[in-house]
């Protein structure tokens, strides 16, 4: 089996840190570098619920999407529910490893597994890295459709194919309307509204979506907007995420057992439509 160290490193190749936001905190979170690794565990959010299954499961090192501690701290005491994460960790002998911006940049990333869970060929990042020569790195992906299909029909494909949420597919836009063109994003994307007009696209799925940004955008333009819930849109990404770590267990001759946790982390469990039951929602699909 390989030692942490050895996995980090191969981590670090498919997500560079240099990738990551300057406000962002990637990379091992908790681990002795020399402990061995034999089953890993992906997950997006690093909550006491995943860290129970991980300890469930036998892992012996958890990658999330999201950190743990985005901003400093002075405690890591149990009493405090991040604390009892990292005390569980500890206690189990499970490393955490961190890779979010530096994910959503890399070639392939969040936005790549998003495209590719919902049928869509990826043309080019909507924001492109400009230390990327190659034009492939970057955040949000703009991306083709094999042949045109209703905004309806594309809205009914996300809600499919992506982990069923409370939430489900919000949709602003004439539910008609030929969607030949999408830009998409894993995660929160109206700061990016400027670069999905500039792009010219007819339709843009993303999370997060918030009043005033949509109401500007759609009285700006014809735009389709869909938005998913924030969890959905980056889930995609563990499973692509852990083919690449296998690919490389594979040619290592490492021999990993590695998992994705199908255990739901959206924060919003339930919806409640006027005249209709509340629905709650479980594992994704």
């Amino acid at each position: 089996m390989p030692r942490l160290s050895e996995v980090t490193a191969a981590l670090a190749a498919l997500w560079p840190a240099s990738l990551a936001e300057g406000w962002d905190a990637v990379g091992t979170v908790a681990g002795d570098p020399d402990a061995q690794v034999g089953r890993v565990l992906f997950a997006v959010d690093p909550v006491q619920e995943i860290v129970d299954e991980a300890v469930k499961l036998g892992a012996d090192l958890l990658i999330t999407h999201h950190p743990l501690y985005l901003r400093g701290t002075t405690t890591v005491a149990a009493s405090t529910f991040k604390g009892r994460v990292v005390h569980t960790l500890i206690k189990n002998d499970i490393a955490l490893h961190v890779a979010h911006t530096n994910a959503d940049k890399a070639d392939p990333g969040v936005s790549d597994a998003l495209a590719g869970a919902l049928g869509l060929r990826v043309v080019r990042p909507l924001v492109p890295d400009p230390a990327d020569p190659a034009g492939r790195r970057g955040l949000g992906r703009i991306c083709e459709l094999d042949h045109p299909v209703t905004l309806r029909e594309l809205a009914g494909t996300a809600a499919d194919r992506l982990p069923a949420t409370a939430q489900g597919i919000r949709v602003a836009g004439d539910l008609d309307a030929t969607i030949r063109t999408v830009a998409v994003s894993g995660g929160s994307g109206d700061s990016l509204f400027d670069d999905v007009r500039a792009a010219g696209v007819d339709a843009f799925l993303t999370a997060d979506l918030r009043h005033h940004p949509v109401s500007e955008a759609r009285e700006h333009s014809s735009l389709a907007l869909l938005d998913a819930a924030h969890w959905a849109t980056e889930w995609p990404w563990c499973e692509l995420a852990a083919s690449q770590l296998e690919q490389i267990s594979d040619r290592e001759g490492w021999g990993l057992r590695v998992h994705v946790s199908r255990t739901p982390t959206d924060p919003w469990t339930a919806h409640a439509a006027s005249n209709s039951p509340l629905t709650t929602f479980g594992a994704p699909n």
